[in-house]
């Protein structure tokens, strides 16, 4: 939000020393991102905030008067004006079009009150694009020494105008410094949603009294009612108390809708809103200045639907595919949620966001009909979501006005009109109030504060502190209740209550005030979370084998959800958002192995090899439940060399299903799972004979193997295969066992043995290990598969698998014989169950 200084200082007294009132903003919780100069110095200490704009050297830049605007002897589009500065007349030469009425016409009745430059004052190029710091110098232009100039607002650094000369107010006074007339400098802060309350000038002129100690001096909410009462001709209702409970109406009549004065337009450029007419600027203006949109209509539009009978206007829910037109000529259709104000013909508005055309204010408005409410900012949000549609109105009313700021708007706005436009104000205001929302009221004690500080301030100084903020505060010795001022919607009650004035207090007293103190209070017990750590360790383990981890998002759409599937499945059902934050983030997913590819999609470009995986939620709906299940699932993706190239000679063939085979079984034994297993089958997904189920106990809790083609194709990663799995990972931690059986190193020597088999190729290589495992007892201690053959001279449909045996005993050395028989019963046993025999 842009503030001017010039209009912060009608409700509070500012420091000239900008950089240190931005500074104690800043740490207020008013973040003050630049300070832009239209006039005023800075001040002290500025190297902490970005400076932009322009000061105006009192001796170069004054109030200047027209008197006069003369032809160029030489140029159609230059005149010459004679400008009295105070001091002396000059004669100026300028093309601001804004002038050229006043050409020829001799002295001028009333002088013109412009912004003069001297020969010699620092200025902006009005004639190059962005921000051009020049000097004005002396030259000759067709003819004609130019020497000083009038200057528009880019020239000046108020706003990026430069196609006319700025006419000042009638009672600007001739010669005067322009910085003490009019000089001004905007604090641009960034308001953060818990700061939304001071999205105005009254707002941050609230903090800064509070910060600085300073007496507020809110406007006058006064008004001139010499009109007929507004009773009678024009009625007011309320259809939902819930999303409207507030309304009021003003009228003003015989308005002259026109241009606003300068200061006004002026005031409304810095603060970053482009003027229209007196009238509309008026509503603008008092949002600006106390935070309370409001709404124009043409009354006499209104009388015109109204079929001349008074106009009844009535709030209501919008009815289902009904249509409106509004002010950005948008014919919008609404949904059965949004809040319309109407008239007996109609809509007239979408409540709190922007109004229709039909009734809106023109050059022929006469009489005009102004509204103030309330809104529930739950319901503005949703209908801003919806109609895909923003507005400053819309931005303070999404996040809270208090309906007591209704009625004070339209009374400034009325007295604004008033004054600009020159109308007459109707006697009484039409006011509907049926829901007052409660203050909230907050207890606290002088401890709580200085348990949650750290700091010990009394009670008279919380209470001072709370007072400076417009609460209302009882005190008994060093208990204090505090109740809310109106404009402060964000106050809870209760424990939320007491931690919203702690920082409050805290804001005010000044976060740079309070000492590092250490933690008294005795550290809660610490209670585990098993699943939390099982989780990590998880973590750990693929990190340890060389994976990097990734984190996703959990929104998707349906169609990226299933990319990984040849076919889409058409029944699968999925958690729905009814607020998506993007189109292609709709729902929640279903599978995590889409977005793990989406990475690779995305980083493969910059590296070749990419070895990921992911632990997260996947959001399964459960029919007649509200809430989904959840189950925790674990993703793997690798594609690339195995080894990235390095200097000394390294595998490069690319990973494929064996590799990431090996990772899970790894896994599977550091947890210690038993009967982790794997079993070929087809999916989708993956690569036809490249894909397997695993298995838990010969339960299935996921799948794994290499991509199909297509697949890889459709995610731009065709280089190198690409292995990858999706498994259930709180099945597997639940499957963990609560302890297992550890053996001692054993101090007697191994026995090294290589035994290789031939069998069909539908012996599955874990079968022969199993079957050697059974056959040899506790005295096998490890068998490993290090050689696969098919070919001559081994028979079509078989191959050989070549095991390396090491039989160990705990308490002995083995001799050759226990060897040998223990060789006997696997060759044995491999014979009459699989039907293998030795390889020769």
């Amino acid at each position: 939000m842009r503030v001017p200084v010039s209009w912060l200082r009608e409700f509070v007294e500012v420091p000239s020393d900008l950089a240190a009132l931005a500074q104690r903003l800043t740490l207020a919780g008013l973040e003050v991102e630049e300070i832009i100069l239209a006039g005023l110095p800075l001040g002290a200490d500025a190297a902490r905030f970005k400076v932009t704009g322009l000061t105006w050297d009192p001796e170069t830049i004054v109030v200047g008067a027209v008197v006069e605007v003369m032809p160029h002897p030489n140029a159609d589009r230059l005149v010459l004006c004679r400008l009295d500065d105070g001091r002396q007349e000059h004669t100026v030469l300028t093309g601001a079009p804004n002038l050229f009425p006043f050409k020829g016409q001799g002295p001028l009745p009333t002088p013109l009150k412009v912004a003069y430059a001297r020969e010699g004052a620092e200025l902006f190029d009005g004639h190059q694009a962005g921000w051009v710091r020049m000097t004005l110098q002396r030259a000759t232009i067709r003819g004609v020494e130019s020497y000083s100039m009038a200057c528009s607002e880019k020239e000046l650094g108020i706003s990026e105008e430069h196609e006319g000369v700025i006419l000042l107010d009638e009672d600007a006074p001739v010669g005067m410094p322009l910085v003490e007339y009019m000089g001004d400098a905007v604090l641009d802060i960034a308001l953060t949603p818990n700061m939304a309350r001071n999205a105005s000038i009254l707002g941050v002129a609230r903090e800064v009294a509070a910060c600085l100690g300073k007496t507020l001096c809110p406007p006058s909410y006064a008004i001139d009612e010499r009109g007929p009462a507004i009773a009678g001709r024009v009625a007011l209702s309320i259809g939902e108390a819930e999303l409207n409970p507030r309304f009021v109406l003003g009228l003003v009549e015989g308005v002259k809708v026109g241009p606003s004065p300068y200061w006004v337009q002026r005031r409304l450029r810095l603060a970053g809103m482009r003027p229209i007419n007196n009238i509309v600027d008026a509503t603008n203006y008092v949002m600006l200045e106390i935070g309370q949109p409001l709404h124009a209509f043409d009354f006499d539009a209104l009388e015109v639907r109204a079929g001349g009978k008074p106009p009844h206007i009535h709030t209501r829910r919008a009815r289902a595919g009904e249509q409106l037109t509004t002010l950005d000529e948008v014919e919008r259709t609404l949904d059965d949620f949004t809040v319309l104000v109407c008239d007996d013909a109609g809509a007239l508005s979408i409540a709190g966001v922007m109004g229709g055309a039909e009734t809106e204010v023109g050059d022929g408005t006469r009489r005009v009909l102004l509204e103030g409410a309330a809104w529930n900012y739950i319901n503005i949000r949703r209908t801003l979501a919806a109609q895909r549609v923003s507005s400053e109105a819309a931005y303070r009313f999404s996040r809270g006005v208090h309906p007591a700021m209704a009625e004070r708007g339209v009374r400034r706005g009325l007295s604004l009109m008033g004054d600009l436009a020159g109308g007459t104000i109707a006697g009484g205001l039409l006011d509907a109030y049926p829901l007052p929302p409660a203050p909230a009221r907050v207890d606290l004690t002088v401890e709580q504060i200085e348990r949650a500080l750290g700091v010990r301030l009394s009670a008279d100084e919380i209470a001072e502190i709370l007072t400076r903020l417009e609460f209302d505060v009882h005190r008994e010795g060093d208990t204090l209740q505090a109740t809310a001022p109106d404009h402060r919607l964000d106050i809870g009650e209760g424990l939320v209550g007491l931690a919203d004035l702690t920082e409050e207090i805290a804001r005010i007293y000044g976060y740079d005030r309070i000492p590092e103190t250490m933690i008294r209070d005795p550290l809660p017990p610490q209670v585990g979370n098993p699943s939390f750590d099982a989780e990590e360790g998880v973590r750990d383990l693929l990190a340890g084998m060389g994976l990097q981890e990734v984190i996703t998002y959990r929104l998707t759409a349906p169609e990226r959800d299933q990319g990984h599937r040849l076919a889409a499945s058409a029944d699968a059902s999925y958690v729905t958002l009814a607020n998506p934050i993007a189109s292609d983030r709709t729902v929640m997913r279903r599978e995590l192995l889409p977005s793990v590819l989406e990475v690779l999609q995305r980083n493969v470009r910059n590296r070749s090899r990419q070895a990921v995986f992911e632990i997260g939620a996947v959001y399964l709906p459960v029919a007649g439940r509200n809430l989904p299940e959840e189950p925790v699932r674990l993703a793997i993706a690798l594609t690339g060399p195995r080894h990235e190239r390095g200097w000394q000679e390294a595998d490069q063939g690319p990973v494929g299903f064996f590799d990431l085979k090996g990772i899970l079984e790894a896994l599977g034994a550091a947890l210690h799972l038993p009967g982790f297993q794997f079993e070929a089958t087809e999916e989708s997904t993956y690569h036809p004979g490249k894909c397997s189920r695993v298995l838990l106990d010969r339960h299935r809790v996921g799948v794994m193997g290499e991509l199909h083609p297509l697949i890889q194709a459709r995610f731009d990663l065709s280089d190198f295969p690409v292995a990858a799995c999706e498994l259930d990972l709180g099945r597997l931690l639940a499957a963990r066992p609560t302890g297992w059986a550890l053996r001692p190193v054993a101090a007697f020597p191994p026995v090294l043995e290589d035994l290789a088999v031939i069998v069909t190729d539908a012996t599955p290589a874990e079968r022969v290990e199993a079957t050697i495992r059974n056959a040899a007892g506790d005295l096998l201690a490890e068998v490993r598969l290090f050689d696969l053959y098919r070919g001559a001279p081994i028979e079509a449909g078989h191959k050989s698998l070549a095991y390396a045996l090491t039989y160990q005993a705990p308490d002995r050395t083995l001799t050759d014989a226990e060897v040998r028989g223990i060789r006997e019963r696997i060759v044995a046993n491999l014979a009459a169950e699989l039907g293998a025999r030795l390889r020769s």
